[in-house]
C-alpha cells in the first residue's frame, strides 16, 4: 500500500508549465512539482526573476522559457517551442496573471479590460494552445490559480488605517477570479473525455514579505481574521499543487480547493 501511494504522487517523466512561476507563489509550485520528479517549465516575462528565485543546481531542472501572457503569438510561441523540445506537456499551471488600477469607484475603462483580460483572458489564450496536446496524449492536467476574493467579497475594514489603502483589493481583480472559477468548470465538462481533469486552486492570504514588512499592523489584522489565526507561507501551497498534478486526482475535475487556512468557511 505505501509504494502504492507514493506512485499516484510521483510526477517522475512529467512535463509542467508552471506561468509566472517565478513569483512568491510560483516558485514554491515549481519547486513542489519538480521535487516529485517534474521537469518545470518557468514561463514568464523576466529571465531575472528567474534566476533570483532558483539557484543553479535548481536550475538543472527548473527551467527558463520566455511567454507574455498578453500576447496570443508569445503564448502559442512558448508552448509550441515547448512541445517541440520535450514532446508531450503534462501539466499546465496558470498562475501568472497582470493588472492595471486599484480604484473602487473610479477604475477606468482601460484598467478594467486590461485586467479582466490579464486575469481570465490570459488563461483561455494559454488552455486554448495546449487543449490540443492533451487531447492527443488524452491525458492533462490544468490548474487553475485564483483566489480568496473569486469566492467572498474582501472585508474592507480589514483596509482602513495609515498606509492600508494601497492593499485594497480592486473590484475587477475578484471578478477577474471569480470567472476563472466559471471557466475552470466549463473546461472541465468540455475535455472530461479526454481524460483531462481542469481544476482551480484558490490561496487565501499570502501577502509577500514586503508588505509584511511594511505594515504589520496590517497582518495583524489578516491573521485575527482567519480561522487558523495565521497568514499562508509558499510552503503551504505545495500539497494542493502535486495533489492535482498528480495521478491522485485523476477523478478530481472542476472543483475549486481552498488553500486559505479557513478564510472562505465564514
Amino acid at each position: 500500500m505505501e509504494k502504492i501511494t507514493k506512485d499516484l504522487f510521483s510526477l517522475k517523466d512529467r512535463v509542467a508549465v508552471v506561468t509566472g512561476g517565478y513569483g512568491h507563489l510560483g516558485s514554491s509550485m515549481a519547486r513542489s512539482l519538480n521535487a516529485f520528479g517534474a521537469t518545470v517549465i518557468v514561463a514568464g516575462r523576466n529571465e531575472k526573476k528567474y534566476v533570483n528565485a532558483f539557484s543553479a543546481r535548481e536550475r538543472k531542472s527548473i527551467l527558463f522559457r520566455e511567454l507574455d501572457i498578453t500576447l496570443t503569438s508569445s503564448i502559442e510561441h512558448c508552448i509550441t517551442n515547448t512541445l517541440n523540445e520535450f514532446v508531450h506537456i503534462d501539466i499546465l499551471v496558470n498562475n501568472a496573471h497582470t493588472a492595471k488600477g486599484n480604484s473602487q469607484e473610479n477604475m477606468s475603462d482601460e484598467d478594467w479590460t486590461y485586467t479582466m483580460e490579464g486575469i481570465v483572458g490570459s488563461i483561455h489564450k494559454t488552455m486554448r494552445a495546449i487543449i490540443p496536446n492533451m487531447k492527443r496524449q488524452k491525458s492533462g492536467k490544468i490548474i487553475n490559480v485564483t483566489s480568496m476574493y473569486g469566492i467572498v467579497s474582501p472585508d474592507f475594514r480589514l483596509y482602513k488605517g495609515d498606509n492600508c489603502e494601497v492593499f485594497t483589493n480592486p473590484p475587477h481583480y475578484g471578478a477577474g477570479k471569480a470567472a476563472m472559477i466559471q471557466l475552470t468548470k466549463y473546461y472541465a465538462v468540455l475535455l472530461g473525455e479526454f481524460n483531462i481533469q481542469v481544476n482551480a486552486l484558490s490561496p487565501g492570504p499570502f501577502p509577500k514579505p514586503e508588505i509584511q514588512k511594511a505594515n504589520p499592523e496590517f497582518i495583524k489584522r489578516l491573521i485575527e481574521k482567519n480561522p487558523m489565526n495565521r497568514i499562508g507561507s509558499p510552503e503551504d501551497i505545495a500539497g494542493a499543487i502535486v495533489l492535482l498534478g498528480s495521478r491522485a486526482s485523476d477523478f478530481i475535475t472542476g472543483q475549486t480547493i481552498q488553500v486559505d487556512g479557513g478564510w472562505t468557511i465564514w
